[in-house]
């Protein structure tokens, strides 16, 4: 994996918001963010709660498959 800046991090983010939920709800999605306390480590945890490990693979997979192809 390649080193990039925090401002090509905020960039990219940014683009990935915008093109999963559009520059409305991408803003939304920032304030929503900022608004309250957010631990994204404890959230992380109880993320995938209800998925199985080949469950979350298959859908790496996919994505990926999908992204690539």
């Amino acid at each position: 994996m390649t080193t990039i800046t925090d401002t090509e991090v905020r960039i990219k983010g940014m683009e990935a918001l915008i093109t999963a939920l559009g520059e409305v709800h991408a803003e939304r999605f920032i304030t929503l963010m900022m608004r309250e306390p957010f631990d994204y480590t404890e959230w992380q945890k109880t993320l995938w709660n209800d998925k199985s490990v080949e469950e979350i693979s298959r859908m790496a997979m996919e994505r990926r498959r999908r992204k690539n192809g």
